[in-house]
C-alpha cells in the first residue's frame, strides 16, 4: 500500500488537460489514499483520487458577502469519464468568466485573487473535518503562481506535521522580469516569501526536467528528482512521411507565441506545397490566441477534442510538432517546461518538428536528444522541413533513436517508481527531522 497523500491544484487530473502529468505519479496508486483540493470551477472526473474537495473563485467571492460553504465534496465513483467540451453559453457564465480573470497573468489579478481567497474562508470546520477523515501523510502541492494554493499546502502540512512534495514543471520564483509596476514588485516579493516557506518546512520535489531540477536543488537544498512525463500512447511500426499529403498534427496550448510558431510552420509548408496542411487542437477558447491559426490557409483550426480523438489523431499522424514562442516574455515562462506532449509526441512513432527558442525547456530537451528536425530560426524550416519530408532513410534513423529515448526517460514504470521513492524518503526524512528536534 501506499501512503495517503492529498494533492493541492489548481486542476484535478483530467485527460484533456495539463493535470495528465499526474499518471507519471500517481498511475498505481490506491484511490484511497490519494485525495485533491482543487479551484478548477468544472467537476473532476474519474482519474487517481478517490475523493475531491472544491472551492472556487466564485464561491469564495459570495462568502465575502453571505455565509455559505465554500467547499464541495466529489467521490470519483460518481464522476464521468472525461470533461465535456464548454456550452458556448457556459463560456459566457460569472464562474467561466471570474475563472478566466483570475487565470490572467497580472500582478493586480493575483493580488486581488490573494484577498479573496481569505484564509478564514477557506479553512472552515467542514474542510478540516474532511482532512482529518483523510488524514494524509503527505501533501503533493502542484506548484502555482497564485498565492492560495501553496498558502493551503503549507497549511495543512503544518497542522498535520507532514512533509510537503512540490511538483514544479514552471520556474515560478526565478522568473522575475521588469516593470513600471508597483503591483508587480508587491506581488513578487510577498510570492517569493510563501514560496520560501514551502521550502523551509520540509519534504522533497518532483521535477519535470534536469534544467530546473538543479536550479531549485542548489537555491533552496532540496533533494528532488527529475521524474519525466510518460504517455499512454501506443508506438507504431515505421512508416513514410507520406509525401503527397503528410497529415501533420499539433495538439496542446496555443498560448505563449506557439499559435505563432505555428503559423510560420504552416506559411512554410505552403512554399513547399500549397495543399501541405497543420490541424490543429486546443482546449483554447478565447479569441485573440486563436484568431490567428483560423485565419491562415494552411492551417486547420479542430478546437477541442476528447483526449480519445487526440491519441487517435497523433496515431495517424505522420509529423507530430513540439512549438514554443520566441519572444522573451514567453521564453520567460516556458523556459523550464517539458509538457506532455513533447512525451506523447515521442512515445507514438511519428516524425517530430520542433519550432521555437533554445532557450525553452521543451526546445532545448528535443535538441539534446537529436530525434528529429530541431529549427531554433524561422529560416531553417524550408530547409530541415524538406528534408524531413523526402528522406526516408532520416525519417527511419529519427524513428531508431526516439524508440531508445523513450525508453530510456519516458517509461511510466519507471517514472512511478523515482516518485514513490521521492514520496518515501520525503515522509521518512521528515519523521527522523521532526523526531531530532522533540529529543
Amino acid at each position: 500500500m501506499h501512503p495517503r497523500v492529498l494533492i493541492v491544484g489548481t486542476v484535478p487530473y483530467n485527460r484533456q488537460s495539463s493535470s495528465r502529468a499526474f499518471e507519471s505519479y500517481f498511475k498505481n496508486w490506491e484511490k484511497e489514499n490519494l485525495a485533491q483540493i482543487f479551484s478548477n470551477p468544472r467537476e473532476p472526473v474519474h482519474g487517481h483520487c478517490g475523493i475531491f474537495y472544491q472551492i472556487t473563485d466564485k464561491r469564495m467571492l459570495v462568502r465575502h458577502f453571505k455565509k455559505i460553504d465554500t467547499g464541495v465534496v466529489f467521490y470519483d465513483r460518481d464522476l464521468e469519464d472525461e470533461w465535456k467540451p464548454i456550452p458556448q453559453n457556459e463560456r459566457k457564465s460569472l464562474t467561466s468568466r471570474l475563472y478566466g480573470l483570475g487565470s490572467r497573468k497580472f500582478p493586480l489579478n493575483y493580488l486581488l485573487r490573494g484577498f479573496i481567497w481569505k484564509k478564514k474562508y477557506w479553512c472552515t470546520p467542514e474542510l478540516r473535518k474532511w482532512i482529518d477523515e483523510f488524514n494524509p501523510e503527505c501533501v503533493f502541492l502542484a506548484f502555482s503562481d497564485d498565492y492560495f494554493i501553496p498558502q493551503i499546502a503549507l497549511y495543512i502540512a503544518r497542522e498535520r506535521n507532514i512533509p510537503i512534495v512540490s511538483c514544479i514543471g514552471d520556474d515560478y520564483y526565478f522568473n522575475n522580469r521588469k516593470s513600471i509596476s508597483p503591483w508587480y514588485y508587491l506581488y513578487r516579493v510577498t510570492y517569493k516569501k510563501l514560496i520560501r516557506k514551502v521550502f523551509a518546512h520540509g519534504g522533497s520535489a518532483a521535477y519535470i526536467g534536469n534544467k530546473i531540477r538543479d536550479k531549485y536543488n542548489h537555491e533552496f537544498k532540496l533533494n528532488g528528482e527529475t521524474v519525466y512525463l510518460t504517455s499512454e500512447l501506443k508506438r507504431h511500426e515505421f512508416r513514410p512521411i507520406n509525401t503527397e499529403k503528410p497529415l501533420i498534427s499539433y495538439c496542446g496550448n496555443v498560448r505563449l507565441g506557439r499559435a505563432e510558431s505555428l503559423c510560420e510552420i504552416a506559411t512554410s509548408l505552403r512554399r513547399i506545397n500549397e495543399q501541405y496542411k497543420i490541424y490543429v487542437y486546443s482546449n483554447e477558447s478565447e479569441e485573440q490566441y486563436i484568431k490567428i491559426l483560423k485565419e491562415h490557409p494552411n492551417v486547420v483550426y479542430g478546437g477541442a477534442i476528447p483526449y480519445s480523438q487526440v491519441m487517435e489523431v497523433m496515431s495517424k499522424s505522420d509529423i507530430l510538432l513540439v512549438v514554443e514562442g520566441f519572444e522573451k516574455k514567453d521564453v520567460d515562462i516556458t523556459r523550464y517546461s517539458l509538457s506532455t506532449k513533447v512525451a506523447d509526441s515521442l512515445a507514438v512513432g511519428g516524425a517530430v518538428l520542433s519550432l521555437g527558442s533554445l532557450e525553452c525547456g521543451a526546445i532545448e530537451y528535443m535538441q539534446q536528444i537529436d530525434c528529429g528536425p530541431v529549427c531554433t530560426d524561422f529560416r531553417q524550416l524550408d530547409e530541415k522541413i524538406r528534408k524531413l519530408i523526402f528522406d526516408q532513410e532520416y525519417q527511419r534513423k529519427n524513428y531508431e533513436k526516439v524508440c531508445m529515448i523513450s525508453k530510456q526517460n519516458h517509461t511510466l514504470q519507471n517514472s512511478n517508481l523515482v516518485f514513490e521513492s521521492i514520496v518515501d524518503r520525503a515522509i521518512d526524512g521528515y519523521k527522523r527531522g521532526h523526531i531530532s528536534e522533540i529529543k
